[in-house]
């Protein structure tokens, strides 16, 4: 890992220390790269929904923040993230052991950046 790297990688761990939905959800950040950004969510009760599964605005949330804080491991020092727009499909209930967003950049502008996340269970790890 170069230092810019490092440098990349500590300014996304103390952003995301300083999250406190991130902490009440007891989501964590998982890998981080250039352009890549995954956060991940165990399951519990208190961030369940009425029929056991984890609720939407839970795996919204991480989703949110993964795609974000992978733009951000692309930008200069000094600059920062926010959401501009924000879209989610859910294709099925989230049910598993871990629940993981990837964020990715799908092209890094001046002013824009568009990143996706895509979210997705782990279970029999």
């Amino acid at each position: 890992m170069t230092s810019e790297q490092h440098a990349i990688e500590e300014r996304i761990r103390s952003s995301f220390a300083r999250q406190g939905l991130m902490a009440t959800l007891g989501a964590s950040l998982g890998s981080i790269a250039p352009g890549r950004v995954e956060i991940v969510l165990i399951p519990g009760p208190a961030v369940s929904q009425q029929h056991g599964f984890v609720h939407a605005g839970a795996v919204s949330a991480i989703a949110d923040s993964a795609a974000g804080y992978a733009g951000l491991s692309l930008m200069p020092a000094g600059r920062g993230v926010l959401t501009t727009e924000f879209k989610i499909n859910l294709v099925a209930p989230a049910l598993g052991e871990r629940i993981i967003a990837r964020g990715e950049v799908v092209k890094s502008g001046r002013t824009l950046t568009l990143a996706q996340a895509k979210v997705f269970a782990e279970t029999g790890r």
